[in-house]
């Protein structure tokens, strides 16, 4: 034993480091809107899926989140929504690479107006992600479910997504979104296009 910090947090939050930072549509979407919009609109991004991956932490915590992944009528109702709503960030993608560049200037200077949008689609993001649920779920299950884990590991999402925001608004990565917007634009749509599919195919094995 090591105090609050012992074998079984340090797997935990290994394994659910893994499991936040791999490429997924959470940091695809926190990427996207920083190379698209800048990295307050990033930042903003990034503190709702933050949010949204704490409050399953909480839950999970509570033994709701164990609840809930062996619930079916929940996680099937999860996987709709979750499944629904990848579709409509599949769309906003599509119709990006429809505009031309004067459009796209033009909208995305109402909505830069406030990253309160930002925020509430990244919670949205990972409050709709069932695959989120097990992911707590796992990294609890390894023996460390207490307030101090789930404080690291949702500081270290936090981290994670933050991470991304910075790198992906950086100067030179938004210049090079700028010369392929279209294609980028559009490859973010199939994939949140796919994501979606994918998860309405997801089987849970909590």
């Amino acid at each position: 034993m090591m105090g609050w910090w012992d074998v079984a947090t340090m797997t935990s939050v290994v394994s659910f480091a893994f499991a936040a930072g791999s490429p997924g549509p959470a940091t695809l979407a926190v990427a996207g809107i920083a190379m698209a919009r800048g990295r307050r609109q990033g930042v903003a991004m990034a503190l709702g899926l933050a949010g949204g991956l704490a409050l399953w932490g909480v839950l999970a915590g509570m033994a709701l989140g164990l609840l809930i992944a062996h619930f079916a009528p929940a996680l099937l109702a999860l996987k709709l929504i979750g499944a629904a709503y990848l579709f409509y960030l599949a769309f906003l993608s599509a119709r990006s690479a429809m505009r031309s560049e004067g459009e796209e200037d033009s909208s995305a200077s109402v909505r830069d107006e406030s990253g309160l949008r930002m925020v509430r689609r990244g919670f949205l993001l990972n409050v709709l992600n069932p695959k989120a649920v097990l992911a707590w779920v796992a990294a609890l299950a390894l023996g460390a479910g207490n307030v101090v884990t789930i404080g690291l590991c949702a500081g270290l999402g936090l981290g994670i997504y933050l991470f991304y925001a910075s790198v992906f608004s950086l100067r030179r990565v938004r210049a090079a979104y700028g010369r392929a917007r279209r294609a980028i634009e559009i490859f973010f749509a199939g994939f949140f296009a796919w994501a979606g599919v994918r998860l309405l195919l997801w089987r849970a094995t909590p």
